[in-house]
């Protein structure tokens, strides 16, 4: 069975309570669950993890490229400016998919950058938890 690793960044373990107007109200926990259960149900082996820290991030970007045969990561904000989380990503050379809750593109222009995009091999946003299931269903063909 394909392990694939859901990486979680900074607030994102918030959901359901932050900015509820754009992240809705389901809870953190309830959106994991239905990530566990839809890995399974498609045939992977899904572990998830969430830092608010930058380097802990990297650390387990790295730690993946030996246990984990795909990375689906919503670095949140660090994905605008994270210059490390991105040379973290090209350097384990296993297919990674940027995932986003919120539409990125229509909402503060600082945000309409993504520099980790370049370096995954796809980007999801705009369908809250549901991206995380799409990241899922496009990354189990690849891995």
């Amino acid at each position: 069975m394909k392990k694939i690793i859901v990486i979680h960044g900074p607030n994102i373990n918030m959901i359901g309570e932050r900015e509820t107007a754009i992240y809705g109200k389901e809870s953190f926990d309830s959106i994991n669950r239905q990530i566990y259960d839809c890995a399974k149900q498609i045939g992977l082996e899904c572990q998830i993890y969430q830092s608010n820290h930058e380097g802990a991030i990297i650390d387990k970007v790295q730690a993946s490229a030996k246990e984990y045969d795909g990375i689906i990561l919503n670095a949140g904000a660090l994905s605008h400016y994270s210059y490390a989380i991105r040379d973290a990503i090209a350097g384990v050379m296993i297919p990674t998919i940027e995932v986003h809750c919120s539409n990125i593109f229509a909402r503060e222009e600082f945000r309409h950058t993504s520099v980790i995009s370049p370096v995954c091999i796809g980007h999801i946003s705009g369908f809250g938890k549901f991206s995380y299931i799409l990241a899922l269903n496009g990354i189990k063909d690849i891995v």
